[in-house]
């Protein structure tokens, strides 16, 4: 049997922000369409940290970002603050919200979704909500602001599962749009990318020990 051919990643021509820098670390904006790191088939080589280690060569990955999703990305640049930040993320010391419009009118002015996340192996990478063997995962949600088909949320990830926003949201009966992967055909074809953007981080300093807050806005 012919295996099928590679998925090649569409090239963003965007460029990479720097938010903010220090001897230690960056906060960067990453484009929608750019892998946070390298794909495996040498063709999606192209990404954040590939990009970023042309400039800052002790650059490293400690969190990602989807394919899809833009915004906010923190970058170690030493192995101590990469060890620092990666004890923050496990310990869910690092506090992140997102934009996010989504399909439909979210009556309520915020609530919260706790539904346990797996990975569903024969639809992989597709992730699934799962009861007997997911892992917990809780999102915490703020209606911004509402049309009559749609509504700007902004989203508070407790947990950080794999997709967790975007099947949170679609349980709740109100996918992201342009969401490739959980959205029905109505919701994704109402935006021609994943309406979905991290727009702030904050943790505690590595060096310094302060409290260090970084933002980024929605282009949309």
């Amino acid at each position: 049997m012919q295996e099928p051919p590679p998925y090649l990643v569409p090239h963003s021509a965007e460029d990479i922000v720097i938010l903010y820098e220090d001897s230690d670390l960056l906060l960067v904006r990453k484009p929608t369409l750019l892998l946070s790191i390298p794909g495996r088939h040498p063709l999606n080589r192209d990404c954040l940290i590939t990009r970023l280690q042309q400039r800052y060569p002790s650059a490293s990955i400690v969190h990602r970002l989807d394919l899809d999703t833009s915004g906010i990305m923190a970058v170690p640049l030493n192995k101590p603050t990469h060890a620092h930040i990666s004890r923050q993320f496990q310990q869910r010391e690092v506090r992140k919200t997102y934009h996010a419009i989504v399909y439909g009118r979210v009556e309520p002015d915020e609530g919260e979704v706790d539904l346990p996340i797996t990975c569903d192996w024969e639809r992989r990478p597709l992730q699934k909500i799962c009861h007997e063997r997911g892992r917990p995962a809780l999102t915490r949600f703020e209606v911004l602001a509402r049309d009559e088909d749609r509504s700007r949320l902004l989203l508070k990830p407790v947990t950080g599962r794999s997709h967790q926003l975007r099947i949170h949201m679609r349980e709740l009966g109100h996918p992201i749009l342009g969401c490739d992967m959980y959205a029905h055909d109505a919701a994704l074809a109402m935006a021609d990318r994943l309406m979905l953007h991290a727009s702030t981080l904050e943790f505690t300093h590595p060096a310094t020990g302060q409290w260090l807050r970084g933002e980024c806005p929605p282009d949309f």
